[in-house]
């Protein structure tokens, strides 16, 4: 090789490697386009403290603490059993698990953009060029990429984040349920309880309330007590047998929609053994601490799944904006061609194509433009969602913490109001045996010592479900 073609083969070669080299450079800026912009957690005003102050709270809550599980709160082993059955068993605790696989599956398939699809194909036509030619044909076979995208400008980043996120947030909706789930096990079984508490409570009044009967049915007949003290015992007893007749639908009821929740099956129902508490259902749920708001409100699922809907909705508004510039597409192919099948993958027939794309939209008719401003608007709801979910979680808690403050007061002076209504029913009957009072006195301190134990059973059991409350409030799980 002489002196003057050494000098040009250097030449190309330069020339050759600075057109790589741009390209290469030329590829990092163009990348460096992405539309795609990372969710910033939004800045959301919370209190330093609750507005009930945790020092008027039992010191079992005043402290800082993150969620717990629900077998460090469910302490009754009947009630433990039924939880973990309506976890297995539940419908919609299944829906959300497989809810959460459908879009977990998609966000593989939308992380699966990023690479080229690549096919092994074989076609075959036929085809003439005039009236008197012969037919022609023509087979290809070998391997085949078809428009693979190339995300310059972070389109495919975009969707693939909103499918991740989606999934993510399908994921905390999924925790959200069993925690609703849990918590609404405990409550009917409590209420369950609490039914069979007041239709004993009612059937031992009913019996009191019908000896009576009969002794004051003794004394009208004797004379000594009144038509208007017989029928008021006659209303007593009639009343009672109307508030066993409701409870005793009232469990049915509580059986019911317990056995739902547990995902019962209709031919198999709960037994008595299984719902029965091994000690007092007071004491079936622990106390659950309490931290600051920021931490309990932005742990809460249901908060989570809200940021991640609206990551989803910042990746496509990323996407949306991405459609303003150039797709870049490449299809490319080798293999072999021949006129004959017997002629395929011989020497000679191979061969390969290059096509590389890329579009720019010039004129849309505003469609591009008006998707940008839907995922903007999209996105602007996400948000409202967002915040209105911390709001009505904050909401939630504080409730919580005020009632389970106010419900301890309130339960000592119910209990003070059944002493006295007991002592009250007793000097009553005492004096209706001395003669001193009539028939009418006792049977008003019957009425009376009813209504307040039936209320003593219902803040009992309003106690206990507090508890449930700021657990589920709190995101304990």
């Amino acid at each position: 090789m002489n002196k003057n073609a050494t000098q040009r083969l250097i030449n190309n070669s330069c020339l050759l490697s600075s057109r790589y080299l741009l390209s290469a450079v030329a590829l990092l800026v163009v990348s460096g386009c992405s539309q795609f912009q990372p969710l910033q957690r939004p800045e959301v005003a919370l209190p330093e403290a609750w507005p009930t102050p945790l020092a008027q709270l039992p010191a079992s809550t005043a402290s800082l603490a993150s969620p717990v599980a629900w077998e460090a709160v469910v302490a009754d082993p009947a009630l433990k059993a039924l939880v973990a059955q309506a976890l297995a068993n539940n419908r919609d605790a299944r829906i959300a698990a497989l809810q959460v696989a459908q879009l977990r599956a998609q966000a593989e398939g939308r992380g699966a953009s990023r690479w080229p699809t690549v096919n092994v194909g074989l076609t075959s036509s036929r085809q003439t060029v005039g009236a008197n030619e012969p037919i022609q044909s023509a087979l290809t076979g070998g391997v085949q990429i078809m428009a693979w995208e190339m995300d310059f400008f972070g389109r495919l980043q975009s969707l693939r984040e909103a499918a991740l996120a989606q999934y993510l947030s399908a994921e905390q909706t999924q925790q959200s349920t069993q925690l609703s789930l849990v918590a609404g096990v405990a409550t009917a079984w409590l209420n369950l309880h609490t039914t069979e508490a007041l239709l004993a409570l009612t059937q031992q009044t009913l019996d009191s309330r019908q000896q009576a009967l009969r002794l004051t049915g003794l004394r009208h007949d004797n004379g000594v007590a009144s038509a208007l003290e017989l029928r008021q015992a006659e209303s007593l007893v009639a009343s009672a047998q109307v508030a066993l007749t409701q409870q005793q639908r009232q469990r049915a009821l509580d059986r019911s929609a317990l056995a739902l929740l547990v995902g019962q099956p209709v031919d198999q129902p709960l037994t008595d053994a299984e719902l029965r508490p091994a000690g007092d259902p007071a004491q079936a749920l622990a106390e659950v601490a309490v931290g600051v708001p920021s931490s309990v409100l932005l742990s809460r699922p249901d908060v989570r799944a809200a940021e991640q809907q609206l990551a989803a909705a910042n990746a496509n508004v990323g996407s949306a904006r991405a459609a303003f510039f150039p797709r870049v597409s490449l299809t490319a192919s080798l293999g072999s061609a021949s006129s004959e099948l017997s002629g395929l993958f011989k020497g000679g027939t191979w061969g390969w194509a290059l096509a590389p794309q890329a579009l720019l939209p010039i004129f849309d008719g505003g469609a591009n433009q008006a998707n940008l401003a839907a995922a903007q608007a999209a996105r602007d709801v996400a948000l409202a969602h967002y915040e209105k979910a911390i709001q009505t979680a904050f909401k939630e808690v504080n409730d919580a913490l005020v009632s389970r403050a106010s419900l301890a007061e309130q339960l000592r002076a119910q209990s003070a109001l059944v002493a006295a209504e007991s002592e009250r029913l007793r000097l009553s009957e005492l004096r209706l045996r001395q003669g001193v009072s009539s028939q009418l006195e006792v049977l008003d301190a019957q009425r009376s010592l009813f209504a307040a134990q039936q209320a003593l059973l219902q803040v009992q059991t309003a106690q206990v479900l507090n508890r449930v409350a700021v657990f589920k409030a709190t995101a304990g799980f």
